[in-house]
């Protein structure tokens, strides 16, 4: 029954008393004295009953929040000429894939001549791999070699990069070959790795933000020719495809973390 709706109930007077004072503020309740008979259990009388209403509390309102809400599932075909929800599925899957191929290439217990290859190098013609630019090579399994001969004056920035590379390397230079000491597998590298896998992933979640918000700045700007509706249900499926893929960046971290601390 709606709040505030009122019906006539047959009850005894002492509880339909007991009903009118839970509906008053604190303050105009006062004590009155009766004179006469009092009504025995046999006499009733008609008075208004007030609905309550029941607050939900804490306990209901945290299991409320782990309820699915409904999905929106949009016919991609039917809003192409307003935005491509398929090229910005595709920039947030690519999202997740770099993420994935971050884990792979440079997160491992073990570090291998592979984890190295993609180390960006700042040089006066660019942004290069580090592969691009020195040869890599693993002289023992404790460590990896990177021969710079091919382009000396890139040395000290490769060691620049390796070093901030977030791998917890520390290379030595002689010449111009770079050595490359393998970190000892330790509890605390383990540690590091993961906290390097966070890191990641946040950034990840910064770069999915964006396209997230590029999408729906394009899409406002079709608010002349589209209904704030179909804008705002747009708007939804968008969201919506966000979140899909913030989750499952987060199973990849928990796969990693797993995988890294053992």
């Amino acid at each position: 029954m709606a709040l505030g709706l009122k019906c006539f109930r047959l009850i005894h007077p002492a509880f339909c008393s007991y009903l009118t004072t839970l509906t008053r503020p604190i303050s105009e309740i006062t004590v009155k004295t009766m004179s006469g008979r009092q009504p025995d259990h046999r006499q009733y009388m008609a008075c208004t009953v007030v609905p309550v209403r029941h607050f939900a509390t804490k306990k209901a309102k945290a299991k409320g929040k782990g309820q699915s809400q409904t999905r929106v599932n949009i016919n991609i075909a039917l809003v192409e000429d307003i935005i491509n929800l398929e090229e910005v599925d595709e920039e947030m899957k690519s999202v997740t894939e770099a993420l994935k191929d971050n884990f792979n290439k440079t997160l491992n217990i073990r570090t291998s001549p592979g984890s190295l290859d993609n180390i960006t190098v700042v040089t006066a013609d660019g942004k290069l791999t580090l592969n691009q630019i020195g040869q890599i090579s693993m002289k023992s399994p404790q460590l990896i070699l990177v021969n710079m001969a091919s382009f000396p004056e890139c040395t000290a920035a490769a060691i620049k990069a390796i070093r901030e590379s977030g791998m917890n390397l520390n290379p030595e230079v002689e010449g111009t070959l770079i050595r490359v000491p393998i970190p000892k597998v330790t509890r605390e590298h383990r540690e590091m790795l993961v906290k390097l896998a966070k890191q990641n992933t946040n950034k990840a979640k910064d770069s999915l933000r964006r396209v997230r918000s590029n999408a729906i700045n394009k899409l406002k700007k079709s608010k002349d020719k589209t209904s704030e509706d179909t804008i705002r249900l747009i708007e939804k499926q968008i969201s919506q495809m966000a979140d899909d893929t913030v989750a499952e960046l987060d199973r990849h971290l928990a796969v990693k973390t797993k995988e890294l601390l053992g």
